[in-house]
């Protein structure tokens, strides 16, 4: 928690820590998927608000997490990312939700309000666990009988304050077709911002290059992410019920 470090690395492990990183995985794996399945809902849904009913028609306005699914992105992404940094980082995204921006009412209104929909619900996300990890911590010492399914659901939240906001960050990056993108073009001059929505097409090779040789402009983006989690996790810091999950 805590790391902008966005690069794969590989580390040798010994068998406890590989036991340690397999069960922390299996905390972060499903707040990462619930992440991820808000974050595309929300486009959805902000599209359908907007006269756009595409994803609703194809089923894709639900929460049920499996026609979100991508085999790359929200499986083996994960996977690699977490312990290919050696478990100081999960990160993946959904299969994107299908929209077709000409159904929406007013395009340039329709197009940045259901781009920034996502990372709005994953703000909102990192902000409502905050909450919830200092209630869990009150009810534990209420009940100590509690404290060690307590300690599991801090753990858990905890990691929903860091996903949250790295995906936030993440999808504001101005590459397309990242969500960032459809603000930034409007900035531009209009022959600048087609060429621009051009990049599309290599826009993951470009956020490939970007991760593995950007490293400090990376660490600059994620900066505030950095601050804001060490912020929350100061402020949640007296709720925290001691236990090996939360240490």
């Amino acid at each position: 928690m805590g790391n902008a470090n966005f690069y794969t690395r590989i580390n040798h492990f010994s068998q406890s820590q590989l036991d340690k990183s397999i069960q922390q995985f299996i905390l972060i794996a499903p707040v990462l998927l619930f992440s991820m399945v808000a974050h595309e809902y929300a486009h959805g849904y902000a599209a359908m608000k907007q006269g756009d009913n595409t994803a609703y028609m194809l089923g894709r306005l639900t929460w049920n997490p499996i026609p979100h699914i991508d085999l790359f992105m929200t499986i083996l992404l994960p996977l690699l990312t977490y312990f290919g940094s050696g478990g100081q980082l999960a990160f993946g995204g959904a299969k994107p939700v299908p929209v077709i921006p000409r159904n929406y009412r007013n395009y340039k209104r329709g197009d940045i309000i259901v781009s920034l929909a996502g990372v709005a619900t994953n703000v909102v996300i990192a902000i409502c666990c905050i909450p919830l990890i200092m209630l869990t911590g009150f009810i534990a010492r209420l009940s100590p009988v509690l404290s060690d399914t307590g300690a599991i659901i801090q753990t858990m939240l905890l990691f929903g304050v860091w996903i949250n906001l790295a995906l936030a960050a993440f999808n504001l990056i101005p590459i397309p077709p990242l969500d960032g993108s459809h603000v930034f073009k409007y900035l531009l001059p209009p022959a600048w911002a087609l060429n621009y929505q051009r990049l599309g097409s290599q826009g993951l090779i470009i956020l490939i290059v970007l991760l593995t040789f950007g490293r400090p402009l990376i660490n600059l983006w994620f900066a505030p992410v950095i601050f804001l989690d060490t912020m929350a996790s100061r402020a949640v810091m007296p709720f925290i019920i001691p236990s090996p999950w939360t240490m």
